[in-house]
């Protein structure tokens, strides 16, 4: 005869348990929620694919008519149809450079400023301040640099600058108005600085408070600590933040055309006129004269997405690497 054997029960998982009380409204509220945000996903990456297919379809006729070589030669001559993009190219890596250069040390001092040294109370103003910058129209702010930003650096910038670094190519004359790559930079830097500097506040914010305090512990002063501890652990970071501004002033159209004066010509004066990629499509697509003008103009544009997309590349990868090293 065999024993008899009670039956076991096996243990039920909380998993379970809450899925058997789940109503039909959860459950189509988790279908929903899986496939609206894959549909939202799936969409920005359709969204990219059908604009840089749209440029690159416009771009097709002067991609055929000049091909590679349009990247290198100066020309740009509407009565001949003869177009190149060098001194455009040229002008934006120029100036986005300079612009990133004034920018970067800005931000990130606002972005220690407001992580490490403002009293509680200012912290929110002066942050709120700093992101309003931000929302500020770019056309707005090129109409600022026209009437305020343009006289002060014709007559106050230009012949100071002039006299104390005259010997230097990059301030080599005096400017003849307020329209010139200089104060396109400064305007850059202005929309730059929000960006960066929120970014590099959010950076130091999430530094680890035992670390710091045991810097401290240590005896090492603040700037020590920043220096030795903040600035290395957020250093990826930062220079994707500063690669994000760049990028963001490469693009910049509106604000650019109005105070850069629109005069396409190599040179490495900041006080002489200029011109970017942008800042020509902006300026000349309404009244293109003709076709092949026009795929021109969106060869321009296709130079753009490269230099985007290529800086966004830079800045995750840069991201990922100082990640892999401070996990190691």
């Amino acid at each position: 005869m065999l024993p008899a054997v009670e039956a076991s029960s096996a243990p039920v998982r909380p998993a379970d348990v809450l899925e058997s009380r789940r109503s039909l409204t959860d459950r189509i509220g988790d279908f929903g929620l899986r496939w609206i945000t894959a549909a939202a996903a799936a969409g920005s990456v359709a969204l990219i694919g059908l604009i840089i297919y749209k440029v690159v379809d416009g771009a097709r006729p002067a991609i055929g008519q000049f091909g590679l070589p349009f990247v290198w030669h100066e020309t740009w001559n509407v009565v001949t149809n003869q177009f190149g993009a060098l001194d455009f190219l040229v002008t934006t890596v120029y100036i986005t450079a300079f612009a990133v250069l004034f920018a970067a040390p800005v931000s990130i001092a606002i972005g220690l400023y407001l992580s490490e040294l403002a009293p509680s109370g200012v912290r929110g103003v002066v942050g709120s301040l700093v992101e309003m910058l931000a929302a500020i129209p770019s056309v707005v702010l090129g109409l600022w640099g026209i009437l305020v930003l343009g006289p002060v650096v014709h007559d106050q910038f230009g012949p100071w600058l002039t006299s104390a670094f005259g010997w230097t190519p990059f301030f080599a004359s005096r400017p003849i108005s307020g329209s010139t790559m200089f104060t396109a930079v400064l305007v850059l830097t202005i929309m730059i600085v929000p960006i960066t500097a929120s970014i590099s506040r959010d950076l130091f914010t999430q530094v680890p408070a035992d670390i710091k305090e045991g810097a401290i512990g240590l005896g090492l002063t603040r700037w020590e600590m920043i220096r030795g501890v903040i600035l290395p652990y957020t250093r990826g970071g930062l220079i994707a933040a500063i690669l994000l501004g760049g990028g963001r002033a490469v693009g910049e159209a509106i604000a650019v055309t109005q105070v850069i004066g629109t005069t396409a010509h190599l040179t490495a004066d900041l006080f002489q006129t200029g011109d970017t990629l942008a800042s020509r499509i902006a300026a000349q697509y309404q009244a293109a004269a003709s076709n092949l003008q026009v795929a021109s103009l969106f060869y321009l544009g296709v130079i753009l997405l490269v230099m985007s997309l290529v800086t966004n590349f830079a800045a995750q990868v840069i991201v990922r690497r100082f990640e892999i090293e401070r996990r190691a």
